[in-house]
């Protein structure tokens, strides 16, 4: 069984050379990941945790803790880096040397697939209870339930969605623009300059938050005396602790989210869809910009076993950021407890 691991580490799982869906190879890939909690004898206390855009383990650490709907005590928690945020394979590994070429594009189906061999074939998980998580990581969730139906319980993607639409895929049009602009952008894999990671992040921020959340003033709640503080700060965040190029290669995968785009599925969305049958709770912001409820309430209307549960807040996008609003964590965890302890 896996131990209780120190809040510093994280391992890293060996798959080898990974065929992907594009009949590409990613090299000498590795997962990066944390586990939390034990895995109890039947092996499916299992909650997972995908990472988001700009997310690593360490920031999943704020959805979970004691007393919490997820808490370690009780549940097996395994937190999976995403290829591209840095520490599971990325380009900027291989842009060191480390990793070999990049391929021209990694999806979450692969994600998914190469978590599945984490999980089963390496941590002797046999079951999971739960697949949650906000943003990609919610996408990945879908993925999950669509892909292996007769292994998961429950999901709970929150501000996500089952399949990129055309107006999330032109957002992200405007940001990678905004990044590729840097005159000094070399495209090869080496570090632009903090000129376009700066102007990708001034972009960023403006989805990120409603349109009421700058109007009434509300970024003064997370410290900020001025819209001009946040948007320093989202460039300093940037700059700090992001690589152009594995920005760009999670765009990549985001824009080309779809649970039906693989071999199972022929990309018949609907069919995907209707078969997840995993206890499902989805939970749009009202004012997200990138992941509206209308979305989310056509996927649920095709699951057989899903509910859908709207939470209005003027953060956005960035009402689940841990830390942002205590009552949304509150209505996380009241999300994730039905799920788990379904009512006969």
């Amino acid at each position: 069984m896996e131990e209780i691991m120190s809040l510093t580490s994280h391992s890293s799982f060996d798959l080898g050379d990974v065929p992907l869906l594009s009949g590409e190879t990613l090299p000498n890939a590795q997962l990066a990941y944390k586990t939390y909690g034990r895995l109890n004898a039947a092996g499916d206390n299992v909650v997972v945790l995908p990472t988001f855009f700009t997310g690593t383990h360490r920031r999943n650490e704020g959805f979970f803790g004691p007393g919490r709907a997820i808490d370690p005590e009780h549940h097996f928690v395994v937190s999976i880096n995403m290829f591209g945020n840095g520490l599971s394979t990325s380009p900027s590994h291989a842009a060191r040397g480390e990793q070999g070429a990049w391929p021209s594009g990694v999806t979450l189906y692969d994600n998914v697939q190469c978590q599945h061999r984490l999980l089963f074939d390496h941590l002797g998980v046999q079951r999971i209870a739960l697949v949650a998580g906000w943003s990609m990581a919610g996408c990945q969730a879908y993925h999950w339930a669509a892909l292996y139906p007769d292994l998961v319980d429950a999901i709970i993607p929150f501000c996500a969605s089952a399949k990129t639409s055309p107006h999330n895929f032109v957002f992200l049009e405007g940001v990678k623009a905004a990044l590729l602009a840097d005159p000094r952008w070399d495209g090869r894999g080496g570090a632009s300059s903090t000129r376009g990671l700066k102007a990708f992040a001034r972009v960023y921020a403006g989805w990120a938050y409603s349109q009421t959340f700058f109007r009434d003033g509300y970024y003064r709640e997370l410290g900020y005396e001025s819209i001009e503080d946040l948007l320093v700060d989202w460039e300093n965040d940037h700059v700090q602790h992001w690589n152009a190029h594995d920005l760009l290669a999670k765009i990549w995968s985001w824009q080309r989210s779809d649970i039906s785009a693989n071999p199972l599925y022929e990309s018949n969305f609907q069919s995907a869809l209707r078969a997840i049958s995993a206890r499902a709770i989805v939970i749009p912001c009202t004012q997200d910009l990138y992941f509206p409820p209308e979305d989310n309430r056509l996927e649920v209307n095709e699951m057989p076993n899903a509910e859908l549960r709207p939470y209005d807040s003027p953060f956005g996008h960035c009402v689940a950021n841990p830390g942002n609003d205590t009552e949304f964590e509150k209505f996380l965890d009241a999300a994730i407890h039905d799920v788990l302890q379904p009512t006969n």
